[in-house]
Parts: C-alpha cells; sequence; structure tokens
C-alpha cells in the first residue's frame, strides 16, 4: 500500500515538472522537423545523465539538434570538430609556461563546458579518443599532475557519418560502451521534407532563447531517479542482457554463432536509467515492459559484437536484437 502512495506521490512530483519538459520539447520542435526519436533520445540523455552517440547521413540534423538542445538550456556549449589532426590537448587542455611569472599554469580545453557537441567523433584517432575516456566516465580531467572537475551536467552528445570510410577510425570498444545510447538518424517524411525545405528557405534568422536553467535539469534527474523499478523489471533487463551474452539458455539457439561478444554491465545499468527517463516522459513515476522494450534498440546495438559468420550472412544487431525481446518472457 505504501509502494502505491509513493508512486502516487512521485506522479504529482512529475506533473508539477512536466512544464519544464513540454518547454524543451516546444524549442525542439520549432527547430527541427520531423525527428521525433532523435528529439526524445536526446532528452533522455539529458535526463540520465547519459551520454548520446548520433549515426545518420549528413543533412539530417544531427549537429543543429544537439546545438538547439543546448542553446534552450542555459547552459555553456562547446563544439569540437574532430579531425585526423586533432591533438588530446586540443580536447583536454594543456599545461603552459608562463615566462614572465616562471610557472607552468592550467590552460583548459573545449571539454570544460556542461555540452560538448563531438562532431564526426570518428575522425579523430586513437590517441584523441583516449583523452575522452576519463572525461566521458568520471567527469573529470588530469592535466599533468592535477585532476580537475568538469561542470554539471556534462553531457557529451557526438555524431558519425556511417557512409564514409577514407579519414575515419573506428571507435575502441571501451569507448563505445560509455555512450549510454546509440541512435540511428533515418530520412523525414515527405511532408516533413516539405516543412524542413520552406523552413530553410525563409530569409528570417533563427532565434532560440533558453527556456530551462541547469538547476532545473538536476531538479529533474533527482525525479527521474526516484522512478519506481520493480523487481520484476529489473529480472527482464538483466535476462534481456544475459540473452545477448548467452543465448542458448533462453532458447535462442538460432543465434548461437552469430555473437562474439554481449551487453556488459554497463548495458544493463543503462536500459534501467534509460527506462525510468523514457517513463518520465510518459508522465509515469514507475516503469513497465514497454518502456523496456522501447528503449533496448538504442541502449544495446553498439554492445553487441557480431561474428564474421553475422556479417557473412548480412544479420544485423538490430535483428538480433529484436529476436531476444521477443524471446525473453514479459513480466
Amino acid at each position: 500500500m505504501s509502494e502505491t502512495v509513493d508512486i502516487s506521490a512521485l506522479n504529482e512530483r512529475i506533473e508539477s515538472k512536466s512544464s519544464i519538459i513540454v518547454n524543451l520539447t516546444t524549442g525542439l520542435n520549432q527547430h527541427i522537423v520531423g525527428q521525433k526519436h532523435l528529439i526524445e533520445s536526446l532528452l533522455i540523455g539529458l535526463l540520465s545523465d547519459g551520454h548520446i552517440l548520433l549515426e545518420g547521413l549528413p543533412g539530417l540534423a544531427k549537429t543543429k539538434a544537439i546545438k538547439t538542445l543546448s542553446m534552450l538550456v542555459n547552459a555553456s556549449f562547446s563544439r569540437i570538430q574532430f579531425t585526423p589532426d586533432l591533438l588530446p590537448a586540443d580536447v583536454v587542455g594543456t599545461m603552459i609556461y608562463n615566462q614572465k611569472e616562471g610557472i607552468f599554469e592550467t590552460k583548459k580545453g573545449p571539454i570544460f563546458s556542461n555540452f560538448i557537441l563531438a562532431d564526426e567523433i570518428n575522425r579523430a584517432p586513437a590517441k584523441v579518443q583516449s583523452a575522452l575516456l576519463e572525461a566521458m566516465q568520471e567527469r573529470q580531467v588530469t592535466l599533468s599532475t592535477t585532476t580537475h572537475k568538469l561542470p554539471s551536467p556534462f553531457l557529451v552528445l557526438a555524431t558519425q557519418n556511417p557512409i564514409e570510410q577514407e579519414g575515419t577510425y573506428p571507435l575502441p570498444e571501451a569507448q563505445i560502451d560509455r555512450f549510454m545510447m546509440k541512435v540511428i538518424i533515418d530520412y523525414p517524411t515527405i511532408d516533413d521534407e516539405k516543412k524542413i525545405l520552406r523552413m530553410n528557405i525563409d530569409s528570417t534568422e533563427e532565434i532560440i532563447n533558453p527556456v530551462v536553467e541547469i538547476n532545473d535539469i538536476i531538479q529533474l534527474r533527482s525525479i527521474v531517479k526516484s522512478v519506481y523499478l520493480d523487481e520484476k523489471i529489473e529480472q527482464y533487463i538483466a535476462d534481456i542482457v544475459f540473452a545477448s551474452r548467452y543465448p542458448q539458455k533462453y532458447k535462442l539457439r538460432e543465434l548461437n554463432g552469430l555473437i562474439s561478444f554481449g551487453g556488459s554491465p554497463r548495458a544493463s545499468i543503462n536500459l534501467a536509467l534509460a527506462s525510468r527517463a523514457y517513463a518520465f516522459l510518459r508522465n509515469r513515476g514507475y516503469v513497465i515492459p514497454e518502456d523496456v522494450r522501447a528503449v533496448a534498440h538504442d541502449v544495446l546495438r553498439h554492445r553487441i559484437g557480431l561474428t564474421y559468420e553475422a556479417e557473412a550472412s548480412n544479420v544485423t544487431q538490430e535483428e538480433i536484437i529484436s529476436k531476444i525481446i521477443n524471446k525473453v518472457e514479459v513480466p
């Protein structure tokens, strides 16, 4: 009975703060047309304190969506254009010798912002990617012998282009795993395309004013953390992730020999966090199985490795995840 009372009170708290999400969603929809899934994914990352990797063809508003979100939140923003000649110091900063004072001074890099747009992240070599690892996981940067805390909230929103192979570097698995979700962006519908056309041939300049403060985001995150996650839902999440590691135990023999590695414990954690945020966006104080299924592809697609046999048979991560969530018993 107490749980019911708690959930009822939580629903009221969510309802009282829903205007913040409405303002953010309205602001994004005014400037981004036909990308509902993209907008929802960015909000899930923002509410869950999770980094997002966006993959899609050029011109699908990936960069624009991230910039718009950062401008709607009254927070600091940095855009880092990843290139093959980029150095770690260009991202995290370095120590510079001050001749006049005779001391080394810290010069902080663009990573010291609330929102980081890592544009075309797969164009930078491994040395630069490794510089991001500490920042993405520990929310801190070590320069020389001093560790500097990054501002809160801190969100890396990265983009990559799936079609160009020249001058690109596959992201290390350790870094890929630090992205909460990998979101695939597709073409808009023909009606949305016409709206985009009208918006962009209009000569009026876009003005985006902040509608949310950092403190509002911190408050929303604390509410999302308290969204109720039943033990049965926890078991459901664990079963989905374990089925990606040991498909034969879940009567998925057709997946034997297709998966080289399954989801890590971060997959379970992020699946739970994303499900909570998804429930929050639906104005619910508790998670249901449909919330888990809704975010499963985005959370798992970059955490499941394919064998050569799978690639030769044109089997994709999408198909594997779909088979898993269709087979695992729903509570």
